[in-house]
């Protein structure tokens, strides 16, 4: 057993059911909130510097902050990733799903803070506060003002395109339709995504080394720490578990092929002699019949049956 069953088996019961369906009702409550007071989103992101003054609801709180605005294109990626999910959460089981999709979660708020942490070595901190003071950010508080901005690149969104790359991880061969007319195989597509975020993640380390002042590298490494660490996750749980995931493909195989190497029980005969032992099976011209005149339910074969001793 590798350490996610033997995890599974001392706290599997807890594992959060329909998990994918919970995300959405947090996004559609997140949207909600951006119609009726957008500004009040300001409270709820995992912003490391608020986390460390005080307000530590915001570890939880960023799971409502929506990546994006609402609109139809919003609508259809939320039905797909609820899709997927919900899907992958029955074959995987609810338990490991759970494990990686709150594992992405999790590796996201140790990303901000960490980063927030390196943050505060004696130098980068001032470059920052300066950045701060040039951008006019926050009159009464700069370093909270450069936290409130990068604070922004912190959200759901990166743990929901893992969702999209362990899918095409488990179903490589599924074909799906891009905007419901492109048939395309979805582990194609996880290959798309996955170059788009190593190529998103070089141009945050690029833009981090050669920004003008602090601010600007403090926004494109905080985009990069989020990308990581949500990264993290995929790689983590597939390399762990390597020596045990099989996907269903390869499953139906292992067991078809288990299947074949089975051993089979011999045939059993219909007919056998009293006399020579021999079957239909050894001999399949051979004709049988059951002697009236013996006590009991005696069969011989056509060269014994006028010939054998009655048994009485």
């Amino acid at each position: 057993m590798n350490w996610l069953t033997k995890l599974e088996k001392k706290i599997g019961k807890y594992a959060i059911p329909n998990l994918t369906f919970y995300l959405i009702i947090c996004y559609a409550f997140g949207y909600l909130i951006q119609i009726v007071n957008s500004d009040f989103l300001r409270y709820l992101t995992l912003d490391p510097y608020k986390i460390f003054h005080g307000q530590v609801w915001r570890l939880l709180t960023w799971v409502v902050v929506p990546p994006g605005s609402i609109g139809i294109f919003t609508l259809i990626m939320l039905y797909f990733y609820f899709s997927i999910g919900t899907t992958l959460e029955r074959t995987w089981g609810t338990f490991r799903y759970n494990v990686y999709l709150l594992g992405g979660m999790l590796l996201t708020v140790i990303g901000a803070l960490l980063f927030y942490l390196i943050c505060q070595i004696p130098g980068i901190k001032e470059a920052m506060l300066d950045a701060a003071m040039h951008y006019e950010l926050g009159a009464a508080n700069p370093i909270a003002g450069i936290w409130e901005v990068v604070s922004s690149s912190f959200s759901t969104y990166y743990v929901s395109m893992s969702i999209i790359l362990a899918f095409a991880a488990t179903f490589p061969e599924i074909q799906v339709l891009i905007m419901f007319i492109l048939p395309i195989k979805i582990k194609v597509l996880g290959i798309i995504y996955g170059i788009m975020l190593g190529v998103e993640f070089l141009q945050c380390v690029v833009g981090a080394i050669r920004a003008e002042d602090a601010l600007m590298a403090c926004i494109s490494a905080g985009q990069g720490v989020a990308i990581l660490f949500s990264m993290l996750a995929f790689v983590l749980f597939f390399v762990t578990t390597r020596s045990s995931f099989r996907t269903p493909k390869q499953r139906k195989r292992a067991k078809e092929f288990e299947q074949k190497m089975r051993p089979q029980p011999a045939a059993v005969s219909k007919h056998k002699c009293a006399i020579c032992g021999r079957t239909e099976r050894q001999f399949p011209d051979l004709e049988f019949r059951f002697c009236s005149k013996c006590n009991g339910n005696y069969e011989y074969c056509q060269d014994h049956i006028y010939t054998h001793k009655h048994v009485q």
